[in-house]
């Protein structure tokens, strides 16, 4: 009896080509996946920087939407004017046009006189360190002492750095103004108020990397009680 010889092939054995183009084909979806991988991690980065960046300008433009909301009619006992332009200057180092107006989102505080009625301003300055991205410090000035006689300043808070724009636009019911001054023409509160914001490039990196930001704010005239119930008083005696 002859015995034959038995073929490797019948073991289920691999052969060295065979074992090559495994490794091979293995690379070359571990190299894949690994570049996949490496570019997913680098997009949450720039993300997550890019949410980082933008959180200061939403929290300013929701701090500027919560005044506009609170702003009072001129005219009140504790209302000055609406005013969006050059403004009287406190301080010289104020840049461009400024909104000023009177808006009732003080907070009550215990041991403190003020109520809830504010003149709020803001106006560009020049930062007080400069780097290299440039641009202007969007100042909050807010008067809490309305009934003082003696012009006193308010108090300054920079809530937005690097800004490149800011520019207000008021709506009469037609178009919308570039300029609002309850002092002069206009008599009342715009119907809405456009807000835009722009900060200043980085460095590296264009103006169009960074769009203006806009927020419409529609005033809702208030009446306030006091006003309400002398008016009442008033038509009862005639």
């Amino acid at each position: 009896m002859t015995l034959r010889p038995t073929s490797p092939r019948l073991h289920g054995a691999f052969t060295l080509m065979e074992v090559t183009l495994a490794l091979a084909t293995s690379a070359v979806v571990l190299a894949g996946i690994g570049g996949a991988f490496y570019s997913a991690l680098r997009l949450r980065d720039r993300t997550a920087m890019a949410i980082d960046e933008s959180l200061p300008l939403f929290r300013t433009l929701e701090v500027i939407k919560r005044d506009l909301k609170g702003a009072l009619p001129p005219g009140g006992v504790m209302a000055g004017d609406f005013v969006y332009g050059p403004l009287p200057s406190d301080s010289a180092l104020s840049q461009g046009n400024g909104l000023q107006f009177s808006t009732t989102t003080g907070i009550l505080r215990d041991g403190e006189p003020w109520g809830d009625v504010q003149e709020i301003t803001y106006q560009l300055r020049p930062p007080a360190q400069r780097d290299d991205r440039g641009g202007q410090d969007l100042v909050r000035s807010v008067s809490r002492n309305l009934l003082s006689t003696m012009g006193v300043l308010g108090e300054d808070a920079v809530v937005l750095a690097n800004v490149d724009r800011f520019e207000v636009e008021c709506y009469d019911g037609y178009q919308w103004q570039t300029a609002w001054d309850t002092t002069l023409s206009q008599t009342n509160l715009p119907l809405a108020v456009r807000v835009r914001l722009q900060q200043a490039p980085e460095a590296g990196m264009s103006s169009r990397d960074f769009e203006p930001f806009e927020i419409v704010v529609p005033l809702a005239i208030q009446i306030r009680a006091e006003a309400t119930s002398t008016n009442i008083t008033e038509e009862g005696t005639q």
